[in-house]
């Protein structure tokens, strides 16, 4: 008698629609890490300069700034899936374009500028369509757990993406690998293309967008909790950025021996975000945010541990335990929006998050050069850490950051794609600061 085989049985929370998700986000997630690498590549190859890297990086940031707001609008009066698919249609024909400049030889930075905004803009619809929509595909009970483990396969096709992009660049040449990165968001909106939203209400927006966008920001700046994180976020998304693009590359070069300790440094934070990702799909914490915001505090140490500058295993280790701590914020942060925002509002309210997120990070890194020549380099990252620190004590002083606590009497979610639904009770007190 053969015996049976042992089959690998998803958990009862991974529906249809959670593992499309979860899977459109790994094979995206795949290629746009490697193409990261390529675009920088490509445009050294085409001749560009150090400044020409940053300005095609910018170009991709400024449109998703821009565009953010009205994509959380947009998200909120159409289906979600249809413009999270429309979204990744944009980005492969951008990509592929891109692909096909780069490996005829005919690519110029002022083509590749415009479809990397081609590509950040695309980003800008799709963020807050997929933000929550992981989240709504399992029953609230079950809501952070699956959410956890949805990062850990993104982040790990993050660090694996990376690794392969960079060998593809050496092996191929970056052409293949943006190529590689257009296939990869068809794939993932093929995907997403199949989703069950049977039973998701049908959406009807306002009068127009901005009074969609007007009750949006009423959603934010109701909830002390909310809009003083998303604050803070502006900040420190802003400084870690400005020393880790700017401080971490220089610091590794003149005094921890070149640029192989900085991507050791950099791959430990990703290590650690896949770890922490593994602990949260375990542990629930009942305090969301105030766990959430002590996860934050860790943020601080890789600028000090910079501005010594500690040895390289030192370094490693910190960022590792960084990368732990971020991903905790991550998936309570996430686990609180879901439980305390409207639904019908999710869009919106994702949108102004991206906003404050990434508002100050282009200003932040434009300015780190002058800040280091104005006060030194040390001085700059022991400013970094600073900041990181009063904020999130600051923080840690909102009463509603505090009190939040994780709910317990979710019920299941409806047919697949339905988000669960809140009993009378919830909806009559209401949640902190709703």
């Amino acid at each position: 008698m053969t015996p049976p085989r042992n089959r690998v049985r998803r958990p009862s929370w991974a529906g249809r629609d959670y593992t499309l998700l979860t899977a459109a986000a790994v094979v995206s997630g795949l290629g746009s890490s490697g193409a990261l690498v390529a675009g920088a590549f490509a445009v050294l190859a085409a001749g560009g300069s150090a400044t020409d890297v940053g300005l095609v990086a910018a170009a991709r940031t400024v449109p998703l700034v821009l565009f953010v707001l009205i994509g959380g609008a947009v998200a909120d009066r159409l289906p979600r899936h249809r413009v999270m698919v429309a979204a990744n249609a944009l980005n492969c024909l951008s990509q592929g374009l891109f692909a096909a400049l780069v490996l005829t030889g005919t690519a110029r930075v002022w083509q590749m500028a415009l479809l990397a905004a081609l590509g950040g803009t695309g980003q800008a619809f799709f963020s807050p369509a997929a933000e929550g929509m992981v989240m709504a595909s399992v029953s609230g009970s079950e809501s952070g757990r699956a959410f956890a483990a949805f990062r850990t396969g993104v982040n790990g096709a993050n660090i694996l993406g990376t690794g392969l992009g960079g060998v593809l660049v050496a092996a191929a040449g970056p052409g293949w690998v943006l190529a590689v990165d257009a296939v990869a968001f068809a794939v993932a909106g093929s995907l997403r293309a199949f989703l069950d939203v049977r039973g998701v209400p049908a959406r009807r927006g306002g009068t127009n967008l901005l009074a969609d966008l007007r009750e949006g920001w009423r959603e934010v700046a109701g909830r002390p909790w909310l809009w003083s994180i998303v604050v803070q976020f502006a900040v420190v998304n802003a400084v870690v950025a400005a020393a880790e693009t700017v401080y971490g590359p220089l610091v590794a070069r003149e005094r921890l021996g070149g640029p192989q300790p900085w991507g050791l440094a950099l791959a430990a934070f990703g290590v650690g975000t896949v770890l922490g990702g593994l602990v949260m799909t375990r542990w629930a914490p009942r305090r969301l945010l105030l766990v959430g915001a002590l996860g934050v505090l860790p943020l601080a140490l890789p600028s000090a541990a910079l501005a010594v500058p500690v040895p390289t295993p030192a370094l490693v280790a910190v960022m590792f335990a960084t990368g732990v701590s971020v991903e905790v914020f991550a998936v309570a942060w996430m686990s609180a929006l879901h439980q305390e925002i409207p639904e019908e509002k999710f869009s919106r309210v994702s949108s102004y998050d991206w906003l404050g997120s990434l508002a100050l990070v282009p200003v932040a890194t434009a300015v780190a050069g002058p800040v280091q020549d104005a006060v030194g380099r040390p001085a700059a990252l022991w400013g970094c850490s600073a900041l990181v620190l009063v904020l999130t004590l600051a923080v840690l002083c909102v009463p509603d950051v505090r009190r939040l606590t994780r709910r317990t009497d979710l019920i299941t979610a409806g047919p697949a794609g339905q988000p669960p639904a809140a009993t009378a009770e919830q909806d009559a007190e209401g949640a902190v600061g709703r």
